[in-house]
């Protein structure tokens, strides 16, 4: 392959990626929709939050978003800041996250402002990019009238790229 050819693809790919990162994105602000959030992770994919839990394959993942919509009522992602490195059929893709949302707590909505960062991992099957493994970390979780100073979590995130 051509040195073009390979920086081409390599664009491709990162703009699939992109892509593919604002469909989930996309999906869970119209009403964490499972059975289109599924098919963007592989059948053995993990989805991870020490807050909201760690959900091994695609069927939990499934549903976890299932019965996610009785305590998150509403949500509106906004991604930004993203740094996706790609090797050949494998890519790790980093993202910010300032999200504002409706959690359902004892029967009370408490508007919550959650700011957070994405680690991710994606493979390329038959052309297709996918979520291997989802991880998003909240920097913090508050709701609207409340301070975060003193509840932030930063991420120590090694700078490394996909092996």
């Amino acid at each position: 392959m051509s040195d073009l050819a390979a920086r081409v693809e390599r664009v491709e790919a990162v703009q699939d990626i992109n892509h593919l990162m604002n469909r989930y994105w996309m999906y869970n602000d119209l009403g964490l929709l499972p059975d289109r959030i599924g098919p963007l992770f592989t059948e053995e994919g993990v989805w991870t939050n020490a807050e909201l839990g760690h959900h091994d394959g695609r069927a939990a993942i499934e549903a976890f978003f299932g019965g996610a919509s009785a305590t998150i009522t509403f949500c509106a992602h906004l991604g930004m800041n993203s740094i996706v490195d790609v090797k050949g059929d494998r890519a790790r893709g980093r993202w910010r996250l300032l999200l504002p949302c409706t959690f359902d707590t004892d029967g009370q909505k408490v508007s919550r402002w959650i700011l957070g960062d994405y680690d991710n991992t994606f493979v390329r099957r038959n052309g297709i990019w996918l979520f291997s493994r989802l991880d998003v970390i909240f920097n913090f979780n508050v709701a609207q009238m409340e301070s975060w100073a003193g509840l932030e979590q930063v991420r120590t995130s090694d700078l490394r790229e996909v092996a």
